[in-house]
């Protein structure tokens, strides 16, 4: 699995997001520009994000986004679903194909894993332990 721009550059709006706090409306200009991304590129995420139900959204000129769940209550796994599909290393075998017997343990002994650990790291991850407000021996810290 590779993580496409997409999907980092949401994450990296959702912990903007976390960082103003959980009523600030942000905009997507000021995040934008605070993330160095592409402003068209960022309405493309967050459109995806409102309708996954991560964001809400006002309009006007106190407007913009904001979380539409605690932080602590949206995980990097959510997010990477909502933007990417899934988070599987490997795709399980189609219907109706059969595996040889080789096949079948690669799978299970390596893929499958793989793919239960992707999940575990991601699921486990939420947003505010990346902004430090849970598990700060856990967080990073990042100075700019």
């Amino acid at each position: 699995m590779k993580i496409s721009s997409r999907g980092r550059y949401g994450i990296r709006f959702m912990i903007d997001l976390a960082e103003q706090g959980f009523d600030k409306h942000v905009t997507l200009a000021s995040s934008a520009e605070r993330q160095g991304v592409s402003l068209r590129y960022l309405e493309q995420v967050a459109v995806i994000l409102r309708r996954a139900g991560f964001l809400r959204s006002v309009k006007g000129a106190a407007g913009g986004y904001a979380l539409a769940k605690p932080a602590t209550e949206i995980s990097v796994g959510d997010i990477l679903r909502a933007l990417e599909g899934d988070v599987l290393v490997v795709d399980p075998p189609r219907y109706g194909v059969t595996e040889t017997k080789l096949h079948r343990c690669v799978r299970i002994t390596v893929f499958e894993r793989l793919n239960r650990l992707v999940a575990e790291v991601v699921d486990g991850k939420m947003i505010a332990s990346l902004i430090g407000t849970v598990d700060p021996e856990d967080s990073y810290m990042y100075f700019i």
